[in-house]
C-alpha cells in the first residue's frame, strides 16, 4: 500500500492507497462496522479493485496497524466532463469527530489535483446535519441536485427505514471558493438567501418517530426541489442546538 500525498498534518493517522486485492478487503469489514450493513448491502472487494483499476480512488485510514476509515470513488463522466464520484467515505465510530474524515477528503482532493481532475461529487443524506455542515462549511462543496430515494429502502439502521433521499455535493477542488474555505475563510451569505430548516434532533426522531421523520423528509424534499428548480444552490449551512439550516442562493456556473 502506498501512502497518498496529503498535507493535512495528522501524523498519527496514516492515509494509504491500497494496490492489492488483499489490502482492499479491509474496506468490506469497515462497512459492516461503520454502518451495520447486511451482506446483501455491502460493497464487495471486487468493486474496490475495479474502481482502482479504472481511474477511481480507494483510500484507507490507519491508526498504527488498525484500519479506522476508507474511501471509494469511481471514475465518472457527464456531458463530456470527467470527474470522480466519491461513493463512500466511512470512519469507525470511535474515531469520528477526530478529523479522520477530513484527512480522507483532503487526500482525495490532492490526488485529484495531481491527476488534473477538477471535480469530485458525492451524495449525502439531507437529514444528516453534521455531514451537511462538514460538506458545505468545512470543505466548500455546493449542492444543486436532489435525488429522491436514490438507493431504495435499505437494511442499514442508519437509514431508519426511510427513503434514501440524497443531495449531490459538488466539490470543485481547483476553485477559489474551496481554497478559501479550506483556509478558514467564512463565506458571506446574500441577504435574500432561502432557508431550509431541520430540527437538530432529527436522528432521534428518525429512530423513535418514523412517521414524523418521513413527514419532515417529505417537506425537505419539496423545499429543495422547488428551490433548485428556481436556480438556487445550497452554498452555506448553519448549525446550532435547535436546528440545522441549509442556505440557498441564486447560482450560476
Amino acid at each position: 500500500m502506498r501512502d497518498a500525498p496529503t498535507s493535512a498534518g495528522k501524523q498519527e493517522i496514516r492515509i494509504g492507497m491500497p494496490e492489492e486485492a488483499q489490502e482492499m478487503s479491509v474496506c468490506v469489514e469497515l462497512q459492516q462496522r461503520i454502518w451495520g450493513y447486511a451482506p446483501i448491502d455491502t460493497v464487495p472487494d471486487q468493486i474496490f479493485i475495479v474502481a482502482k483499476k479504472t481511474g477511481g480512488q480507494v483510500m484507507t485510514a490507519y491508526h498504527g496497524d488498525t484500519p479506522v476509515g476508507f474511501t471509494l470513488a469511481f471514475a465518472a463522466m457527464r456531458e463530456g466532463l470527467g470527474y470522480l464520484h466519491s461513493h463512500m467515505v466511512g470512519v469507525v465510530e470511535e474515531y469520528q469527530n477526530r478529523g479522520v474524515g477530513r484527512l480522507l477528503k483532503l487526500a482525495q482532493r490532492e490526488d485529484a489535483l495531481r491527476r488534473g481532475i477538477g471535480l469530485i461529487e458525492w451524495t449525502f443524506d439531507p437529514l444528516q446535519l453534521k455531514n451537511a455542515h462538514f460538506n458545505i462549511e468545512r470543505l466548500g462543496a455546493i449542492v444543486r441536485r436532489y435525488l429522491p430515494n436514490l438507493y431504495g429502502r435499505t437494511s442499514s439502521p442508519l437509514h431508519a427505514g426511510l427513503p434514501t433521499d440524497r443531495l449531490v455535493a459538488e466539490w470543485w477542488v481547483r476553485s477559489q471558493q474551496v481554497a478559501e474555505v479550506l483556509g478558514g475563510r467564512v463565506r458571506p451569505m446574500a441577504r435574500d438567501c432561502e432557508r431550509i430548516r431541520i430540527p437538530a434532533g432529527i436522528r432521534a426522531i428518525c429512530r423513535d418517530e418514523p412517521l414524523s421523520a418521513e413527514k419532515i423528509q417529505t417537506k425537505v424534499r419539496e423545499q429543495f426541489l422547488a428551490n433548485i428548480a428556481n436556480g438556487r444552490a445550497a452554498v452555506g449551512f448553519e448549525f446550532n442546538e435547535e436546528q440545522g439550516t441549509y442556505l440557498l442562493e441564486p447560482y450560476e456556473d
